[in-house]
């Protein structure tokens, strides 16, 4: 049974599920990153203690750290049971149960709120929104979003994807998009759509198979490189 939901939930994700999400390697963690809808996750603060550069956005970031950790506390048990009650459905491979999720995510939540202060002052954590962000135009190799964009198909329309991963290309040299299912576990609606546009402007499009499984089928990244002479084949 897929998840219901009503909008989008202030869950976060670690520096480690974020390497696994987007096949980062090593080179890839010492660009200049963007995580584009970021919400609680502890990949900023994880960074930033190796010396790395990233930048967070989210609208969720207009809230204090006690308000975003109330909001998390308000959702986490209704998410939770619905897994539990479903967890035969579920892919236990890098979580290895309902319990052990609910700990990652307190953890994550944790790490995040102990850093989110001190990464506003420093413009670590910044309000903003998909489909425009306050940024220079490629002020960024590498542009990261997580659970947004293809999750939320059927809240969030072809429009403001296209106009959304629009606005990452401008920003970022090179984007990643992960999962490519929506939260009813089912191909995104908008994802053929997006990759055909792209690759008739000379785009470089992978879809790229990554560690990580949690939704069935949810184990693939979308990642989109400014125009090249060659699209790839996929």
């Amino acid at each position: 049974m897929a998840m219901v939901l009503d909008k989008v939930v202030p869950f976060g994700r670690s520096m480690d599920e974020y390497i696994k999400i987007f096949n980062l390697t090593n080179v890839d963690l010492n660009k200049r990153i963007i995580g584009i809808g970021d919400g609680p996750a502890s990949f900023n603060a994880e960074m930033t203690r190796q010396g790395k550069s990233v930048v967070s956005i989210d609208p969720l970031y207009q809230f204090s750290g006690d308000e975003i950790l109330q909001k998390f506390n308000e959702v986490v048990d209704n998410i939770i049971n619905q897994v539990r009650s479903t967890s035969n459905d579920w892919v236990w491979s890098y979580h290895k149960s309902p319990d052990d999720l609910r700990d990652n995510r307190v953890k994550v939540i944790q790490e995040f709120v102990s850093d989110y202060e001190t990464g506003k002052k420093s413009n670590r954590y910044t309000v903003g929104e998909l489909p425009k962000l306050a940024f220079k135009n490629q002020e960024f190799d590498i542009a990261l979003c997580s659970h947004l964009l293809f999750l939320y198909s059927d809240h969030l329309d072809y429009t403001f994807h296209l106009n959304s991963v629009d606005e990452m290309l401008r920003i970022a040299k090179e984007i990643r998009i992960f999962p490519l299912i929506t939260l009813m576990w089912k191909h995104s609606q908008h994802l053929d759509a997006i990759v055909q546009h792209y690759t008739s402007r000379n785009y470089k499009i992978d879809i790229e198979k990554v560690e990580y499984e949690l939704q069935p089928g949810g184990n693939k990244m979308l990642k989109i490189t400014r125009n090249v002479d060659k699209v790839s084949n996929f």
